[in-house]
């Protein structure tokens, strides 16, 4: 493919959850920006590759300059709690309504609907780093996946997943349905992700 606008459009139609006509939109957009706006987002796509890092404690992407991130390395966070996300988006609505105050981990994202395929998920790392955070103190891990059928088989996994490390003492919660059913956390409201976590079970 050698036309520069239809090239850049197949590469915005591979984002999540972009369609051809959005995409085509998002060049159309760029072509009539400044071009020092365009430099701007250019050099802004090269830098994530100097700049972002992994936290290898809850495995979200960011751009501080320890290893470990802020979230994880502060003092303030409930360390009896764990939330388990499918996705970086997810962990940041999390925060953003200020409803919940303990760690995460990234999954990186959900078991596909009839699938026991979890290729790409980081069940190992999680399941490995749990000895060390029970040492430190956890006491709950709440799984919060979308309220959807992928959701659900993912909670369902890593509830024998987790209950097959025989630990008593390790309560494993779900979100309530203060979430409606097809619901992704990335999208909720800070209202609705409290009263999910207030009617967690």
């Amino acid at each position: 493919m050698s036309d520069a606008i239809e090239r850049l459009t197949a590469l915005f139609e591979k984002f999540p959850g972009i369609g051809p006509r959005q995409a085509g939109r998002f060049v159309q957009y760029l072509l009539h920006i400044s071009p020092s706006a365009r430099r701007e987002l250019v050099e802004s796509v090269q830098r994530l590759s100097g700049s972002v890092h992994q936290c290898p404690k809850c495995m979200r992407y960011h751009s501080e300059k320890n290893k470990t991130c802020g979230l994880c390395s502060s003092e303030d966070r409930d360390g009896e709690l764990l939330a388990i996300v499918a996705a970086d988006a997810d962990l940041a609505a999390l925060e953003k309504s200020s409803t919940y105050k303990g760690r995460y981990f990234v999954l990186g994202g959900t078991i596909s609907f009839g699938s026991e395929n979890i290729n790409g998920l980081r069940i190992k790392q999680l399941l490995d780093s749990l000895a060390s955070r029970v040492k430190d103190g956890l006491k709950e891990i709440i799984l919060a996946f979308p309220a959807n059928p992928e959701g659900d088989a993912t909670a369902t996994r890593l509830r024998d997943e987790i209950s097959g490390l025989r630990n008593p003492n390790l309560r494993i919660t779900t979100l309530g349905r203060g979430l409606s059913t097809g619901s992704e956390l990335e999208y909720a409201d800070p209202e609705t992700l409290k009263n999910a976590f207030e009617s967690r079970r």
